[in-house]
């Protein structure tokens, strides 16, 4: 669902997936991470449990690249959790894919993690300081060591005193031998669901997941429970409380118009962003195309709310990997023009309203209004489905620095000479609030640099560089 120009989009973060009770379960979990793969392509994992021993498979790239029918077999369990990661904090490389498997207190654990702690920096400086050795840079791991390290007796109540110690963004799922642990941070950043197949329990990142395996969803995890399963019992208590920060940029940008997050259809927020933002910025033109394809919702909205028809003026190669994927500048480049095309019967002659979901550093928006004038188009009218981006997020979305945000050193006159545009405009915050329900429980933070979880200015700046370096791995 991401644009073809994503290294101009905020990274997604990671997709979890885990079912409790089902003689498939490695194979239903290989769908479930399918449906999610738009939260993440650089690694995939499955870990299985047969109530005995734990078998597990992780590799790097897509779902479809890293398993198939053989390794699948080899996957034996009715218990599983599964993972897709795009590293958000620590580097792309095998010895952060997830779940993290580990021994603690005698028992085989599997860790799978959606989300960012911005207080790792300090608890990994801490744990080195009493020992613990570190073979990846996630802040997974860190949990791990959490766990192993409480003094609590039994399993659960050791990730309850893991859990407290930690801030920031969580969707966990936890497995063990016989037991699965589902936990959201008490801020709700990330979103996680419980569902049903049968007997079985199901937890995904998103319901898109449930669809494809036929899972009933029950109920969203709620921000600060834990539910533990069992064989014989499932048991869920509150083990904190925070004022709600749900991430905006999942009705955005990130999650799936057709999944259900924090309580609403992905598509019915999205539709109205783009609404408003019509009412907000209209425009004298001849149609409104979309960026392909995480704005096409907030186009139709667009043109909806407008009368100006819709239309495909921009053809994406579905055969392309996502360009961000690519390590060095020059390669990108290539790949976006290979990946994206105008349809010159569309757009030839056109007062053309593009819609795009967000802009970060403004390189990509500028390749497309070129593109577009190149294949004809008369007028460029860009508007942008969401707020100037002005500050990066560390709650699981893996946004460019400061620095590198356009609109936290341009006005919106200077991104639009930049890009080429006739126009520009973008949504007001207080116009995409008025699109969500309860939007006091929405974090806004990369708009306008209200953090929900306080940090100190030392940390904010370890975050910056571990951010960095993430990427430069």
């Amino acid at each position: 669902m991401s644009s073809p120009f994503d290294e101009d989009k905020p990274r997604d973060g990671c997709g979890v997936f885990g079912i409790y009770g089902h003689p498939d379960a490695a194979y239903l979990t290989y769908l479930g991470l399918y449906a999610l793969q738009h939260r993440g392509q650089e690694s995939a994992g499955i870990v299985t449990s047969d109530r005995e021993n734990f078998h597990w498979h992780l590799g790097m790239g897509l779902v479809v690249n890293v398993f198939d029918e053989e390794m699948l077999s080899k996957l034996e369990g009715d218990i599983a959790i599964g993972h897709n990661r795009y590293s958000t904090a620590g580097s792309s490389s095998l010895q952060n894919a997830q779940p993290l498997v580990r021994h603690i207190a005698g028992e085989l654990v599997a860790i799978a993690h959606n989300g960012n702690l911005v207080n790792a920096p300090y608890l990994r400086r801490e744990l080195e300081n009493k020992g613990a050795i570190f073979i990846s840079t996630s802040d997974t791991e860190i949990i791990a060591h959490l766990i192993a390290r409480s003094g609590q007796l039994y399993f659960e109540d050791r990730v309850v005193d893991a859990l407290l110690q930690l801030r920031g963004a969580y969707s966990l799922l936890i497995m063990t031998r016989n037991m699965m642990l589902a936990a959201r941070d008490p801020w709700g950043f990330r979103p996680l669901w419980m569902g049903r197949l049968g007997e079985a329990v199901v937890f995904a990142s998103e319901t898109c997941a449930f669809d494809v395996i036929k899972a009933t969803p029950e109920r969203e995890v709620q921000p600060g429970e834990l539910i533990i399963v069992t064989p014989n019992e499932i048991k869920t208590f509150q083990f904190a409380k925070e004022k709600h920060a749900f991430c905006i940029f999942e009705y955005i940008y990130l999650s799936r118009p057709d999944s259900i997050v924090f309580g609403e259809i992905v598509n019915g927020p999205r539709r109205r962003f783009g609404m408003q933002l019509a009412r907000e910025h209209p425009a004298d033109a001849d149609i409104v195309i979309p960026v392909p394809d995480s704005a096409n919702i907030s186009a139709l909205g667009y043109s909806q709310e407008s009368g100006i028809p819709f239309e495909f003026g921009l053809y994406r190669n579905q055969y392309v990997g996502r360009t961000f994927i690519q390590p060095v500048q020059t390669a990108r480049e290539k790949m976006v023009n290979i990946k994206l095309n105008p349809i010159r019967n569309v757009v030839e002659g056109k007062r053309v309203v593009v819609v795009d979901d967000s802009i970060m550093r403004g390189t990509n928006c500028r390749r497309i209004v070129k593109m577009l004038r190149r294949g004809g188009a008369k007028e460029v009218h860009f508007r942008v489905s969401s707020p100037p981006n002005k500050f990066p997020c560390f709650y699981g979305i893996d946004t460019p620095t400061r620095q590198e945000l356009i609109a936290s050193s341009h006005t919106v006159e200077e991104i639009r000479r930049y890009i080429g545009a006739d126009s520009l405009g973008y949504l007001s915050i207080e116009g995409m609030l008025s699109c969500v329900k309860n939007p006091d429980e929405f974090c806004t933070a990369c708009f306008d640099g209200r953090y929900p979880v306080e940090f100190t200015d030392q940390t904010l700046q370890q975050l910056s560089i571990e951010f960095t370096r993430g990427r430069k791995r």
